[in-house]
């Protein structure tokens, strides 16, 4: 198996769940809706609405805002690059891999605008040798066509297999074993009601590096 390595980005390589805590209070903060708005935004997000318009449609009714959903979701996602961080831990392990000869990858599903400014912003751009914004190229894990374009922007071929790692059990790791990938979970939730499971489970994207480190130093049986 070659050493090709894609990663989530949302709750993955970084920190959204963090960042979207700092967005909601600097949110609440800038419209005068009080503590208890921030809450509820995080309620809110946390119902895992399909699409942050919808989202924005909710806020905005909830709160009686003059601005419209479009335009507050546009401003967030201006906002959220420079909320989101990358520990410095989990850099010097992707510098680490690639070091070792892996090629590393981003695929991650989201807007443009959003997606690529959080890789820019983190430094994630120079930190691996190339992503796929599902905003950027029309389609969305789980996919096959964006691990393909992932794999390929990394120099690599998804025939001849590597590893996916995230936390979402079927845009990351359905998606992944679609494409003939084995599978690594951040834990998030349980696992009921996925048909096949992912090959690893962790509770840090951290420990995932380290099974794909120790992985690629053990000789393949033949």
């Amino acid at each position: 198996m070659q050493r090709l390595a894609l990663f989530d980005l949302d709750n993955t390589l970084i920190d959204l769940d963090g960042a979207f805590l700092s967005w909601a209070e600097e949110f609440a903060e800038e419209h005068r809706l009080g503590r208890k708005a921030i809450d509820h935004l995080v309620k809110l997000d946390r119902n895992g609405l399909p699409h942050r318009e919808l989202f924005f449609l909710k806020v905005r009714e909830r709160f009686k805002l003059s601005a419209s959903a479009r335009e507050l979701w546009a401003a967030y996602r201006r906002r959220m690059p420079h909320l989101v961080q990358c520990r410095p831990e989990v850099m010097a392990k992707l510098t680490e891999l690639r070091a070792l000869g892996w090629r590393v990858g981003i695929i991650t599903n989201g807007t443009a605008d959003n997606q690529f400014g959080k890789i820019q912003q983190t430094g994630l751009a120079d930190a691996v040798d190339g992503y796929a914004v599902s905003g950027i190229e029309g389609i969305r894990k789980p996919d096959v066509g964006l691990f393909e374009i992932a794999a390929r922007r990394c120099g690599a071929d998804l025939a001849g297999g590597g590893w996916m790692v995230g936390d979402h059990p079927v845009s990351d790791i359905g998606g992944g074993h679609t494409a003939g990938l084995r599978t690594v979970w951040i834990r998030r939730g349980s696992w009921a009601g996925h048909e096949r499971p992912p090959d690893h489970v962790v509770t840090d994207v951290t420990h995932a590096m380290d099974i794909l480190r120790d992985t690629g130093m053990t000789p393949e049986r033949h």
